[in-house]
């Protein structure tokens, strides 16, 4: 192994690493939304088809999660993430390259599995490096990921703007997830923090577990809806320069970066219970200015700022309003990635295979059902679950 950068402690070197890799999963995540016209140019596909690119990728990133959450559990930690970066480097690569669908499918779950790797890789590295300190440094790896959704579709636009397809946008991201991996395998992994086995959840604790993966499931789906079909629904409507659409997902990815930054502080003062409340109904409220905008486009504008300010914080939120109640092990926590990321596969294939032949409007209609689940999942809990431990505080 080479040796340390001077200058910079081991926890912070790894954190450096931890935050520039869940960047580029950001990169990763956002770019196949301002991109579905183009790669369903590039295979000859329609959009409805196109959409299953989305099935694709979450199939490759469960399978990828039942594998290497156990390699994390024997082996060193950061040649895992430094393999799964160049995995996701050379899906990237291959991206626009490939001119068959059902080809562009298996390289989608290549990516997807890769992101698991590296997502699984830094949230878990994270928390065995700082322990009972992670909380900060939790918040501040949502925001990194953040600002790379913000930064996709900028880097699309330009390409756009060149005149080079999306080519060279892919080709970009695929270098920028790269250096992350070297970074990392400059620091010794941390050691492996082995949680002892778990009984068996009594049945009252699986409904509360069921109903929290629920919750991941419809608030996951819902912002990969709205952020993957934003572009397509701005074109649709009217606003037809394909730079003004990068520009609106962007501004909706921008939103959540800065709103997972503001987050940091209010979580320091307002119990989980009230922020998720707030997510909710601001959310709701925002997402259903959308349905409202064509002929308005800055009603849109204010829809996509607004949305994604709302939808930031719930993610890590709902963590920590789920770890006050249920002893987060590894298996229970399993169980919240698995409910997020179907609900990252079915809502946007769905609006996909209604877009075109029923119209965009599906798109804020499936968006806003996808929060009313939401919504009426969580006030589910709320009545439902337990009260806090006394150790965790008012949730």
């Amino acid at each position: 192994m080479a040796a340390a950068p001077p200058g910079v402690g081991r926890a912070a070197g790894r954190l450096i690493g931890y935050y520039l890799a869940l960047a580029g999963i950001g990169l990763a995540a956002s770019v196949l939304g301002p991109t579905l016209p183009g790669l369903a140019a590039q295979t000859g596909t329609t959009l409805s088809g196109i959409s299953f690119l989305f099935v694709a990728r979450t199939a490759g990133y469960l399978s990828g999660s039942w594998v290497v959450g156990r390699l994390y559990d024997r082996l060193p930690g950061h040649p895992i993430m430094a393999g799964a970066a160049g995995l996701l480097a050379l899906g990237l690569l291959l991206s626009p390259l490939v001119p068959w669908l059902w080809v562009l499918a298996v390289v989608m779950m290549a990516i997807g599995a890769a992101e698991a790797g590296i997502d699984l890789g830094s949230n878990t590295l994270l928390v065995w490096t700082y322990r009972d300190r992670v909380g900060p440094y939790m918040n501040g790896l949502h925001f990194a990921f953040g600002v790379g959704a913000f930064l996709a579709p900028l880097i699309v636009e330009r390409a756009l703007a060149w005149g080079n397809g999306i080519s060279w946008a892919y080709w970009i991201m695929a270098l920028l997830v790269l250096p992350p991996a070297l970074w990392l395998l400059r620091w010794p992994s941390p050691a492996a923090q082995n949680a002892p086995a778990a009984a068996a959840p009594a049945p009252v604790r699986a409904g509360l577990v069921a109903l929290l993966a629920a919750c991941f499931f419809f608030y996951v789906g819902a912002e990969t809806g709205y952020g993957a079909w934003l572009f397509s629904y701005a074109r649709a409507i009217g606003l037809t320069e394909p730079s003004t659409g990068a520009f609106l997902t962007s501004a909706f990815w921008g939103a959540i970066t800065l709103g997972r930054l503001a987050s940091i502080p209010l979580a320091a003062r307002l119990r989980p219970r009230t922020i998720l409340t707030l997510d909710l109904l601001g959310s709701l409220a925002s997402a259903s200015l959308a349905a409202f905008a064509p002929g308005r486009p800055w009603v849109l504008w204010v829809s996509a700022i607004g949305t994604g300010l709302c939808l930031a914080s719930f993610f890590p939120t709902l963590l920590s309003f789920a770890s006050r109640r249920v002893a987060l092990t590894g298996r229970i926590n399993s169980l919240f990635f698995i409910g997020a990321n179907l609900g990252n596969m079915a809502l946007p294939w769905l609006i996909g295979q209604w877009f075109e032949p029923v119209g965009a409007w599906v798109m804020p209609a499936v968006v806003l059902a996808g929060l009313a689940l939401d919504s009426a999942a969580f006030a589910a809990l709320v009545v439902l679950a337990p009260a806090p431990t006394p150790a965790a505080g008012q949730g």
